[in-house]
């Protein structure tokens, strides 16, 4: 089976697929995100659904890549008789999503062949294929239907659809597959030229409007590109990852659901965008937020699905074998019914960077920011289930306190600095009391270091955040200790842990032990080492990142440094803001005064 990073990303703003190295893809729901696969291979087998696009044999591949500023993916073949370009994307979304693929001729001739496997609902349910016209089929089941157009003959066979062609220099052979819900007429044809066309153009004037100059322009526009090939257009959520169960470890059972909207992750997309001064998507997810958390604060999820639904009942798809047997490979996410108090302070300070970067003003967001504040006066208090979403029972996680100091720390500055209109005197209390709590209950002077949680000895990566967030200067005594005994126990092999993986470790997991290094949390390392003036280590850790990113620039959750691969599901949004918010916050240091430090700290 192919790594996790063998895979490319293709989209449409409403849905996406992974193309493996081999011209497989393996990974396709429509219509949206989270809807069943058609395309389950990649947690299964071949016979779970694929569509694979490659010369007949003894061909190799000299490289692929992206079409520069674009999410049109090229993959070059090489046999002994001729060369060809195989070239796979989505053309954004119009009705219906489509599939494209073409191949182009290069030199001399090339035998290729294509085979189609479609199974419905996460390669459990077999189609009935028919024959509309000379290059038409389409395939039904339940509410769904695809639609298979070619430009060479395909022929069924063993329930599938297959075809042999030559392709010779200069001609361009085209493939499209369309969804549309099976109730209604097959899709118009589309001209794939045209698609394309119109697909490289879009791409390209999106990121045109990005206005990031510094040192690592390409590789985060690439970032930003997969950013926004992860929001769902319609309504401006955004998803965590394309896919589900692609696991944490190997054969392990950390395999979990990432195709919804985490307000945590979708809030940190947003401060990349807004620092990229692409502000449309930012006021766009501010509605789908305003949407998705209407109703009582009390009430406010982790996450939602991308149209804003709340139930997300987690299930598992016991057909499937999962991800080189890594099971159970799960649809929906029971924690989304988790109480996170780190998202209060995601949000509002969500809201506070749309002020400071002049976002249009919304009575109604300020309305919910009220309300989630008034919530959080009293629940602040109370034990939550962590960043980490661990299912070992609540504590008094170090890190969700900080954010909800950020929540009141943003609402005050609102009345401050931007004039709006609040108990301001009652919030500065409770920042402060929260503070003096933390500074108290949550850092251990025997560790010198801020713990995972109020009365633990466990050290925690997401405590590298606080600096970040303003709740103490980067070069406090304390945060000093921190990022030391971070280092010393967290930090192997250039690569940051989230927290030790040992006996107390399972009982605040509530899961087995096992998982890779977390690319965020040394993104977060990287950021440290910035704003405590160690600039040459800080480059070195984000060099060292992006020297794991895939051939594509894409990156997972986790890296196993022990194999050498990457591990979790893919591409990982929250891996992509990180490493966007790296490199602007590793930009401003190295060309900041430290009057300016003090100011631009933030994340």
């Amino acid at each position: 089976m192919a790594r996790i990073e063998d895979y490319g990303l293709i989209g449409d703003l409403q849905t996406a697929a992974l193309v493996g190295r081999d011209g497989s893809i393996d990974w396709a729901c429509f219509p949206r995100f989270d809807s069943g696969a058609c395309f389950a291979a990649l947690l299964g087998t071949t016979d779970h659904g694929r569509w694979l696009l490659a010369p007949r044999s003894d061909a190799w591949s000299p490289g692929r890549r992206y079409r520069e500023n674009t999410l049109v993916l090229e993959t070059d073949w090489e046999t002994d008789a001729g060369k060809v370009r195989v070239i796979d994307f989505m053309p954004p979304r119009g009705k219906a999503p489509d599939i494209v693929r073409i191949v182009e001729g290069v030199a001399g001739e090339v035998e290729m062949a294509s085979e189609l496997v479609i199974r419905y609902d996460y390669g459990s349910t077999l189609p009935w294929v028919r024959r509309l016209d000379e290059d038409t089929r389409v395939a039904v089941a339940g509410p769904d239907a695809l639609c298979f157009r070619s430009d060479v003959e395909h022929r069924g066979e063993n329930m599938r659809t297959i075809a042999e062609f030559t392709v010779r220099k200069g001609d361009r052979v085209a493939s499209k597959l369309t969804w549309y819900p099976s109730n209604e007429d097959p899709p118009e044809r589309i001209d794939a030229e045209q698609a394309l066309q119109d697909t490289v153009d879009y791409w390209t004037s999106w990121i045109g409007g990005c206005n990031y100059e510094g040192t690592w322009k390409e590789c985060v526009n690439q970032s930003l590109i997969v950013l926004k090939a992860l929001t769902y257009a319609p309504t401006g959520g955004i998803v965590a990852a394309p896919t589900t169960s692609l696991p944490e470890r190997i054969g392990g059972e950390r395999n979990w659901d990432y195709r919804y909207c985490w307000l945590r992750d979708a809030t940190l997309v947003l401060l990349a965008f807004i620092n990229a001064g692409l502000l449309d998507e930012a006021a766009a997810w501010r509605q789908w937020l305003l949407r998705a958390a209407a109703g009582e604060p009390a009430a406010l999820q982790i996450m939602y699905g991308v149209g804003g639904e709340r139930r997300l009942r987690e299930y598992t798809l016991d057909w499937l074998p999962g991800y080189e047997s890594s099971r159970p490979v799960r649809a929906g996410n029971a924690a989304s019914d988790q109480f996170q108090l780190d998202v209060y302070g995601e949000v509002l300070d969500a809201m506070h960077q749309g002020r400071v970067h002049n976002l249009e003003r919304s009575q109604e967001s300020w309305s919910l920011q009220r309300r989630l504040l008034a919530f959080l006066e009293h629940a602040w208090k109370e034990p939550d289930d962590g960043i980490w979403e661990v299912r070992g029972g609540r504590r008094h996680f170090t890190h969700s306190k900080v954010m909800a100091w950020v929540a009141f720390d943003r609402g005050v500055k609102a009345v401050e600095e931007f004039g709006r209109t609040g108990p301001v005197e009652r919030w500065r209390q409770v920042r402060d009391e929260i503070q003096r709590e933390v500074l108290e209950r949550g850092f251990d002077r025997e560790l010198n270091s801020f713990t995972q949680s109020y009365g633990s000895k466990r050290l925690d990566a997401s405590l590298l955040v606080l600096p970040l967030v303003g709740f103490l200067p980067a070069d406090d005594a304390r945060m000093l200790g921190t990022v030391a005994a971070i280092e010393r126990e967290l930090y192997v092999d250039g690569f940051v842990f989230r927290y030790a993986g040992d006996k107390e470790g399972d009982e605040v997991d509530g899961l087995p032990a096992g998982e890779g290094a977390f690319l965020p949390c040394t993104f977060w390392l990287a950021d440290n080492f910035a704003l405590q003036g160690r600039m040459d280590e800080a480059d070195e850790v984000f060099e060292r990142l992006m020297s794991v990113r895939n051939d594509l620039g894409l990156l997972a959750e986790e890296w196993d440094p022990a194999s050498r691969r990457q591990l979790g599901n893919f591409p990982q949004a929250f891996t992509h803001v990180a490493l966007v918010n790296s490199a602007f916050n590793l930009d401003r240091q190295h060309h900041a005064t430290p009057e300016q430090r003090a100011q631009t700290s933030g994340y």
